[in-house]
């Protein structure tokens, strides 16, 4: 597809900055520079929609675009708002004067360590600057990959990023551009690829200015945070191009190796060419061009492969996906909830289908939606899906922002992480699972609308009955919701410390054996269930691999299906672990309660 889009913002030049909105509706729009004094300068309409202007302003301008010669608001694609959303927008120069990485190319999915990351929790100083400090950190840990969530500016100093409303001015509280430009360059250095976390199915709720331009929204659908982007009806050109420029921004100006494209499932779209599949075309576009793997994630609430699925099989091409379901799945094994959606959960059988067919339900009845739900992924690669024993959402969305640290021991901590790092799946891990951070994720808001404040309050409290009556949730408005969300790095010792160094073998176990790392599924094979105990085996020529992981409370007996010589190369139960210590090998695979064991085959 041949990828053509209308320029948005403020584009310096000295020798003539260039300012571009889309405003299909208005009869007059006017370009005021705030500077002393403010000056208004008539903007020129291209009959489409798109109203531009060219003038030699310098670098630090702030800016707005007054409308219909009433109100003026901050530019829809403004690149800096340094003093908040409601704020005029400031020109500013985005050319990085520093050194490239032009040999940077980028890791294949199916490569991918995944750490997922809050930039204002990571480090005591909240910002990029942060993160860049921590990047030896991850890089002995063996991570090659960061995932940060939404950094589109937000109301106020502090949000997860799920409210942001200008999605192309990265959140001055973070070091703005220059500190994330910053942090790619650092990361790649090191090796690491970096993920951004996008918001394309909502805006937040204060300072959506995007109204008073033009059509964005549309009135044909609705999504849990109201009406949804307007991808498909009239005017939605201009809509469809906004979001793929920011896109374009973050694959191509920021150099970033991908997006992880939040709640597709509530971008409604039925046109002929679905929005998704003109963003695949676009990534595919910018990798042709600089020669650098460009990924697509989705997070999909649909057990539905079409987006994954190739165009020429009807899909939308993207390259991977978030598997709730195996979280769920895990999780309800260890710690027994069945509140909420994990009604659906809670027998071994439910994992065992986890890695058998990726989707739990796929085509069959789901008592929590009341109705047959689900496709079939059998048909695609492992490497295709992201799988995971927390992330922001199952921890943070849960009434008291409580980790998995709290909901189970530290023999289930340890099989939950070797769940998910033998797995054949793509793992990714949330910041501090790896030391069994004790400190919560909370849900944390700064907006200034004392309406919405106590909207939001009262939504917290209404959402949570079915996970846990009678439990108040944390003031999201609250700063010390925020300052108790940040990681503590209390690792150096103890079981923190023997965590980080089981995290660390269980890595570069998966990095450094064949068998481990990206296969296919022909590679893998599922053993039946013994009990409480799961076991398959993962095969790359001749590197053989066997896992057993056993969820049950007591020892287990398992007599070797394989039919082969083996020799045991990993036991979380090892006392080098913390673990209870090792059973003893008859020939047999013995196994202490909630425990994984890894073995080779003996060539001789």
């Amino acid at each position: 597809m041949n990828i053509t889009l209308q320029k948005i913002g403020a584009w310096y030049d000295p020798a003539g900055s260039s300012f571009i909105v889309w405003a299909p509706a208005c009869k007059k729009v006017e370009l005021i520079l705030e500077s002393p004094p403010p000056t208004a300068h008539p903007m020129m309409p291209d009959g489409v929609g798109y109203w531009r202007i060219t003038l030699p302003v310098p670098a630090g301008t702030p800016y707005r675009f007054r409308l219909n010669e009433e109100n003026s608001y901050p530019d829809p694609a403004s690149f800096h708002q340094p003093q908040g959303v409601h704020e005029p927008s400031v020109l500013v120069s985005r050319t990085d004067p520093s050194a490239g990485d032009e040999d940077w190319k980028g890791i294949p999915l199916s490569n991918m360590i995944i750490y997922e990351l809050h930039t204002g929790c990571f480090s005591d100083t909240h910002d990029f600057d942060g993160i860049i400090r921590r990047l030896d950190y991850l890089d002995e840990l063996g991570i090659n990959t960061i995932e940060l969530m939404p950094m589109g500016q937000c109301p106020g100093q502090r949000n997860w990023g799920y409210d942001g409303v200008a999605p192309f001015a990265i959140q001055h509280s973070y070091g703005g551009i220059r500190g994330f430009q910053r942090l790619v360059k650092a990361a790649h250095a090191k090796g690491i690829a970096v993920l951004v976390d996008v918001v394309y199915n909502h805006l937040g709720p204060e300072g959506n200015y995007l109204p008073f331009y033009g059509p964005y929204f549309s009135e044909r659908y609705r999504t849990p945070w109201g009406s949804p982007l307007n991808f498909d009806g009239p005017w939605s050109d201009g809509v469809r191009n906004f979001f793929l420029q920011n896109a374009r921004m973050w694959l191509e100006d920021y150099q970033v190796d991908g997006l992880r494209l939040d709640a597709v499932h509530a971008i409604y779209d039925f046109s002929a060419c679905h929005f998704m599949q003109e963003l695949k075309d676009l990534a595919l576009d910018i990798e042709t061009r600089t020669g650098r793997k460009k990924i697509l994630i989705a997070e999909i609430d649909l057990n539905d492969p079409r987006y994954i699925n190739s165009v020429e099989k009807g899909g939308y091409g993207l390259d991977g996906q978030w598997v709730d379901e195996f979280h769920h799945a895990l999780r309800v094994l260890l710690t027994g909830e069945r509140n909420a959606y994990y009604e659906d959960f809670g027998d071994i059988t439910h994992l065992e289908k986890a890695f058998r067919h990726t989707y739990v339900y796929n085509g069959i009845y789901s008592q929590h939606r009341k109705k047959t739900f689900g496709g079939y992924a059998d048909q695609h690669p492992f490497s295709q899906f992201v799988v995971f024993s927390q992330n922001h959402d199952q921890v943070g969305n849960r009434p008291m922002g409580d980790r998995l640290t709290h909901n189970v021991s530290f023999e289930q901590l340890k099989l939950a992480a070797a769940t998910v790092l033998l797995s054949p799946y793509v793992p990714l891990l949330f910041m501090g699972e790896e030391y069994g951070e004790k400190n919560p994720f909370q849900f944390f808001t700064d907006f200034s609308d004392p309406a919405l404040i106590e909207a939001v309050r009262a939504g917290r409290k209404k959402e949570f009955p079915a996970f846990a009556e009678g439990l108040v949730p944390p003031d999201p408005q609250s700063e010390e919701t925020f300052l108790r969300s940040n990681l503590s790095w209390h690792f150096r010792e103890g079981q923190g410390a023997t965590l980080l160094a089981y995290y660390r073998h269980l890595i570069r176990l998966r990095k450094t054996r064949p068998a481990l790392q990206g296969m296919t599924r022909e590679e893998f094979h599922l053993y039946p269930l013994e009990g409480q105990t799961l076991s398959f085996e993962r095969k790359i020529l001749t590197d053989q691999v066997y896992v057993w992981l056993h969820f049950g409370d007591s020892p287990a007996i398992i007599h070797n299906p394989t039919g082969c010589a083996l020799r045991k190369i990993f036991d979380s139960a090892a006392a080098a672990w913390c673990g209870p210590g090792e059973k003893i090998n008859n020939g047999k695979i013995e196994l202490q309660p909630y425990s994984a064991v890894v073995y080779e085959k003996i060539i001789s």
